[in-house]
């Protein structure tokens, strides 16, 4: 049967979402055949339409229905109504990513074997095998592309990398290069090869970036079996007597509510916007949330531990040219407890522009300090720190009964406060970052916070125990059998790496699973 698809037609699998979890499962199930609607809350823009400026970028992209926060994170102090950059668009926030795309290490895996008992740490085992994910991995990589992986070339290092990889061996660092990137860097393939204008977060104009925007979905209604509706906002999913989901309701272009037949829902609406949607789909049946029986819905949210420093020198750095994201050290990535903390860290090269330097290198700041820092900004080198944190159960998504979005829904409250271990990765990530500028004669260096924009993870946790977290090691819902999580959300820990390509990896296992489990007759 050929998209689009009827409102009553029962047999299809809706995805909620089309970023790298869910614009790849669908793209997965259309190509084996399998009827997919995507209710996507944003619309559609390509790389003709990306804007090079970010503050116009924001504001094309970015999911800027109100939120609220708290916690000690400052983000709650200095940006309010804004947790996280999440994209609202087709293709979610593979649009607004950099291209970091690195597998986990094994030990990641079993965090809680092998980093033991922390205290105040919510620490579990992944419900898989890290053997599992070599084919998957393999199989993303060379879906998006990779860099320095299946005989793909490494991208050029711009400025900015060669001050990093320069200030990186000065200090005994070895394992450092412009990284594994989902970015084109020959001109093998459909898309374009990287030409090194910068402004890859504000979405990448030649198309040398992987979006699911341009690849996984059209790709998937190319098939006929896969339709997307934009603009399509979701309220609640809807469940039968025995439990089983039957459908979506959902907020069409027009605000009008709209209801989707459905044998399967798949979510994938990111960290927040999943978990907010379980939550206020509760009923009777389940009355403190749809497949929340475990009360882990929203629980466990991670950003990773991260963090900026910028160095200044006497020369001009420019670091804004090139591929923003293509250097990383990854020498600290190990677990090694002695540093005084458990897990690893990565630092990687970063540049932003002058608008936005100027709101997030200190918000709320003025003064010389703060000026002549903004003065030397040619001059500057910048990297950022991608850190494993600890899964907490009060760092959690709730639902704010007393502030509705545009559609009357409860919107989702954001609760983080940084676990020691992350304040001790953190410091000496910061020492780190600092020392490689130092080495290298910097004239100031300038640690700053943590960002608004940052990796979301957890909120509905796989587990092998259905007491403790949502889903099961394929991403179905403990409680519901034909209800799957299918994005970051479904992180049990959030490891050290860059979080899409295993997003990516699982998306495609899970597509595997639930084919088969759909020809056999099980759901």
């Amino acid at each position: 049967m050929a998209a689009p698809f009827d409102l009553n037609d029962d047999s299809v699998v809706v995805v909620i979402g089309t970023g790298a979890g869910g614009g790849t499962l669908g793209n997965e199930l259309a190509q084996k055949g399998i009827s997919v609607v995507a209710l996507e809350a944003g619309g559609r823009y390509l790389p003709q339409d990306f804007i090079n400026d970010e503050w116009d970028s924001f504001g094309q992209l970015a999911w800027t229905d109100t939120r609220t926060t708290s916690g000690d994170w400052r983000v709650s102090r200095d940006f309010k109504n804004l947790p996280a950059w999440i994209v609202k668009a087709v293709g979610g926030t593979t649009t607004h990513w950099a291209g970091a795309s690195l597998r986990f290490q094994d030990h990641e895996w079993k965090a809680k074997t092998n980093y033991g008992e922390v205290a105040g740490a919510n620490l579990l085992d992944w419900p898989i095998d890290p053997r599992e994910m070599d084919d998957f991995y393999t199989r993303a990589e060379d879906k998006m592309r990779v860099t320095r992986t299946g005989g793909r070339p490494g991208l050029p290092g711009n400025n900015n990398y060669k001050v990093f990889e320069a200030g990186a061996k000065a200090i005994g660092m070895k394992e450092v290069s412009t990284g594994h990137m989902a970015i084109n860097s020959d001109e093998t393939g459909d898309r374009m090869m990287c030409q090194q204008t910068g402004f890859c977060f504000q979405g990448c104009k030649w198309g040398a970036k992987w979006s699911t925007a341009y690849t996984e979905v059209p790709e998937g209604e190319a098939t006929g079996n896969m339709e997307v509706r934009e603009r399509a906002h979701v309220a609640r999913i809807l469940h039968d007597a025995t439990g089983k989901v039957t459908g979506v309701e959902y907020f069409d272009k027009d605000g009008n509510l709209q209801m989707q037949k459905a044998r399967i829902v798949c979510v994938a609406g990111n960290s927040y916007e999943s978990p907010r949607l379980l939550l206020n789909s509760a009923s009777s049946m389940f009355p403190d949330g749809l497949a929340n029986s475990s009360g882990q819905v929203g629980r466990n949210y991670m950003r990773h531990v991260t963090g900026s420093v910028y160095g200044i020198f006497d020369k001009p750095v420019k670091m804004w040219r090139g591929t923003t994201m293509a250097g990383v050290m990854q020498d600290e990535a190990g677990h090694n407890p002695d540093r005084g903390f458990v897990g690893g860290y990565e630092l990687e090269t970063l540049s932003l522009g002058l608008p936005f330097m100027a709101a997030f290198m200190d918000p709320g700041s003025w003064g010389r300090e703060f000026t002549t820092a903004l003065d030397s900004y040619e001059n500057m080198a910048g990297l950022w720190i991608v850190g494993e944190d600890m899964p907490q159960e009060n760092n959690r998504v709730t639902l704010n009964m007393d502030v509705k979005d545009q559609h009357g829904l409860p919107v989702a409250n954001v609760n983080f406060s940084d676990h020691p271990n992350d304040i001790a990765m953190r410091d000496h990530a910061f020492k780190t970052g600092m020392a490689m500028y130092e080495a290298l004669g910097a004239t100031r260096v300038l640690p700053t916070p943590p960002y608004p924009s940052t990796h979301n993870l957890g909120t509905n946790r796989m587990s092998a125990n259905a007491a403790d977290g949502v889903v099961d090691k394929n991403g179905k819902a403990h409680d519901v059998p034909n209800l799957f999580i299918s994005d970051g959300s479904q992180f049990t820990t959030g490891a050290a790496e860059n979080p899409t390509l295993t997003i990516v990896a699982l998306a495609i296992r899970q597509a595997e699973h639930i084919a088969a489990e759909m020809s056999r007759g099980n759901i």
